[in-house]
């Protein structure tokens, strides 16, 4: 038997199934937010695509133009699988371990949400029919940033001679699948040897990129656990750094083997001092040696599962696909520091690397609510690429800043214009996560230090780009909004409605500080122009339909023939000109819906029924990002089934590979649309104005309980079919609402409310082919 079984607390996976590892490399995948290292086995091969990252290492590459164009991005970026050091290879008796030769008699995988390790446990027998118990455990430390490290033991079932090989390897032969010829060389080995260095049970390997000239260093150290009758040897030599032992290990004993590894990357720092940081950390990986290093990561884990749990009775495969979806959003922005969030995180190399808007309107939520600093610090990187947002606003002609579509370093590197030059939006999404992540945490040093400079830009953006027009409305033309089945429109419901809070926050920002904005260069004037623009936004209505337009015109446009569209033309960038997709009313992904969710204050219960109804005969989610924000405004509408399957695709996109692409990675927006479908959908939570909650259960649940932290105070909502208990973990008392109704949460004093009956759901439908699977009642398993 081979697929993933479920389990409350891990993904575990009983067989080898070879033509699977692509996929099961991203799902379990091991990351802090600096390292990443795809879930390949230990000995290298079989494999799928190997891939070791460093969070903003990437190559430079041309873009491809057939005709260019004034402000036209001239060079990519896309991230380079680094040195490998997760390779430890085992001969015995001379017979290398590989899968795809002899038995594999047992092999099982097991993702563990609450270590935070990688298990296997193969039991194999060689051609020749010796016989072994191969057990391993992998961590990528989550208190030690630049630290990796891998404990393997053999257990020979007779007296067998055992070699084991552990490996650096750099430059490691990968398959590309794009259409880019431009990718696929600067990707050819792109890594220069700068340096190597073994000695005793260490080495070191250095290495800088060819064209971006980014150096980077990784390091391995080694402890065997006997030391007679052991022969070693280390070498190091360009792209390859091997340890070597040898021993004769009797039936009942063991070889035990722990590989400890450090890396380090930057565009300034010598390849000395590279070199000194992959030692220092490898310095404090064995101080701390592998014991303490499982128990730092579990204490990490514990606090981390104290504020993010989430529980539900009545689908057991549900609640593994929240955790997993909570961990992996955990492990892409736990340590990123100064980096940014890429849309795969660090699993995988699609999208090549970059990150989008995905991070601030889907990501950012999830850690704002459970891990703040990780949300404050990836905001940090936003604001350290601020000179070079300016910068493009200065090439499109604009004033402030015009953060990039795609990017890995801050640059715009999207080769596609209607996106890359006109998706504006992307600096109203950046101003929104800084004013929720304030909002939030109430982190004055954040405001001061960054969040006030980062909203002040943006709104300049907005000033300079939109007008005020002869019918007294502030209107901003020729954008792109969030869905990429329309381009270059005038009056983006979603895009004007996060500038005018932009507008709003920056006014506000300015006012709470008065230092800082006098620094940037804020005059009165100039706060006043920014109310007067947000009160002035024009927001498209159809007076005739009783619906928002998704842009201004939209509902006029011809409907696209969903009956007469096969299944297999889907996704319809793939099988439909742009051309024509423009032209009609075919949404790829919630963009109305989405303007719905996070500017809810916006719209009346009504208007969000009617719209919803609208949009949802129109949308075909050809995107990943879409069904968690379906499901969020399903919940609220009444339509609590519909919410229920749209959580269900949200969560199982890559447990279930929905879009057949998961071998290249993980979707971090899709795994953040899980926990955002069940906390904003189900739990109504809401942060318009301070924090307020409206739950409701889908009728396939029992139960479910989420955690999240506001404000320093760490809070639980238990939700049952009749009643809300809102209890306070830890910290003081928090101010909240229930269903409209303000309360206050008191420490040792959970409050216990009824819940109303939901809205009358509105009749919706999908376009043809495009419903989602239905999620029908689950009986929970035996444990």
């Amino acid at each position: 038997m081979t697929g993933y079984e479920i389990q409350p607390w891990a993904l575990r996976w009983h067989g080898l199934s070879v033509p699977d590892l692509r996929r099961t490399e991203s799902t379990f995948a091991l990351s802090n937010g600096h390292i990443g290292m795809r879930g390949t086995l230990d000995e290298g091969e079989p494999r799928g695509l190997p891939g070791t990252y460093l969070n903003g290492f990437y190559e430079e590459h041309a873009l491809p133009y057939g005709e260019g164009g004034y402000g036209y991005p001239e060079a990519g970026q896309t991230i380079v699988n680094v040195t490998d050091g997760k390779v430890i290879r085992l001969l015995v008796e001379d017979e290398p371990l590989d899968m795809r030769y002899g038995r594999a008699l047992d092999h099982e995988r097991i993702l563990d949400f609450r270590t935070g390790t990688l298990r296997r446990r193969t039991e194999w027998e060689s051609p020749t029919g010796r016989r072994i118990t191969v057990r391993s455990e992998r961590l990528v430390s989550f208190t030690q940033r630049a630290v990796a490290a891998i404990h393997y033991v053999v257990e020979p079932h007779d007296d067998l001679q055992l070699v084991v090989q552990s490996d650096l390897l750099a430059n490691e032969p990968i398959e590309h699948r794009g259409g880019d010829p431009r990718v696929a060389a600067a990707l050819d080995a792109p890594l220069v040897a700068a340096f190597a260095w073994a000695e005793g049970t260490q080495a070191v390997l250095a290495h800088h990129t060819r064209y971006s000239g980014l150096r980077m260093a990784a390091a391995m150290d080694h402890e065997l656990d006997v030391t007679d009758g052991v022969r070693t040897s280390i070498h190091a030599e360009g792209d390859l750094a091997r340890f070597t032992a040898a021993l004769d290990v009797p039936a009942g004993g063991a070889l035990r083997l722990t590989k400890y590894l450090g890396y380090g990357w930057s565009a300034q720092r010598s390849v000395p001092a590279l070199r000194a940081q992959v030692d220092a950390a490898l310095a404090g990986a064995r101080q701390t040696g592998w014991e303490g290093l499982l128990r730092e990561q579990r204490v990490f884990l514990d606090d981390f599962w104290e504020v993010a749990d989430i529980e539900v009775d009545g689908d057991d495969e549900i609640q593994q696909a929240l955790r997993f979806a909570l961990f992996h959003i955990l492990q892409a922005g736990a340590r990123g520091e100064t980096r940014a969030i890429a849309g795969k995180g660090l699993t995988g190399p699609g999208y090549d690397g970059h990150a989008f808007w995905d991070t601030e309107m889907f990501v950012l939520p999830v850690l704002t609510y459970t891990v703040p600093d990780a949300a404050r610090d990836a905001l940090r990187w936003r604001h350290s690429t601020l000179h070079k947002a300016r910068e493009r606003a200065v090439v499109l002609g604009q004033h402030g800043a015009a953060f990039p579509w795609r990017s890995i370093n801050g640059a715009e590197c999207s080769a596609y214009w209607p996106a890359g030059t006109a998706a504006f939006h992307v600096s109203g999404d950046v101003a929104h996560a800084v004013a929720q992540y304030t909002a939030a945490t109430g982190d004055a040093e954040f405001d001061r230090d960054c969040g006030t400079e980062l909203l002040v830009e943006t709104a300049r953006l907005w000033t300079s780009l939109g007008h005020h027009d002869q019918h007294d409305g502030f209107r901003i033309d020729g954008v792109t909004g969030p869905d990429e089945y329309s381009a270059i429109v005038d009056n983006n419901a979603y895009t004007n409605l996060i500038a005018q809070k932009n507008l709003r926050e920056a006014a506000d920002a300015a006012e709470r500080n008065p230092q800082q904005a006098a620094d940037l260069g804020v005059k009165p004037e100039e706060v006043a122009a920014w109310r007067l623009a947000a009160d002035k936004m024009l927001v498209p209505f159809d007076e005739l339909l009783g619906v928002h337009e998704q842009a201004q015109g939209f509902t006029a446009h011809a409907e696209w023939d969903f009956d007469r569209t096969p299944e297999d033309d889907y996704p319809l960038l793939l099988s439909k000109p742009y051309f024509d997709l423009y032209r009609k009313q075919v949404v790829k992904q919630a963009d109305l819906v989405l303007a719905m969710h996070v500017r809810g204050d916006a719209f009346t219960p009504e208007q969000k029924a009617a719209n919803f109804a609208y949009y949802e005969a129109r949308t075909v989610r050809d995107s990943s990002l879409s069904a968690g924000t379906q499901s969020v405004l399903a919940a609220e509408v009444g339509a609590l089934d519909l919410a229920w399957d749209y959580l269900a695709e949200a969560a199982f996109t890559d447990l279930h590979d929905l879009h057949h692409n998961v071998h290249n990675g993980l979707h971090m927006a899709s795994l953040a649309g899980a926990w955002i479908a069940l906390v904003a959908g189900f739990g109504g939570m809401r942060d318009h104005s301070g924090l307020t909650f409206a739950p409701r259960l889908p009728p396939t649940l029992g139960r479910m309980a989420f955690r999240m932290s506001y404000l320093g105070t760490r809070l639980c909502v238990t939700v049952t079919r009749d009643e809300a208990t809102y209890r306070i973990v830890s910290g003081g008392a928090l101010r909240t609402a229930h269903h409209g109704k303000p309360i206050v949460v008191e420490p040792e004093a959970p409050l216990t409310l009824p819940i109303p009956d939901p809205p009358v759901a509105p009749a919706v439908r999908q376009p043809f082919g495009r419903e989602p699977v239905r999620r029908e009642a689950r009986e929970p398993l035996e444990r």
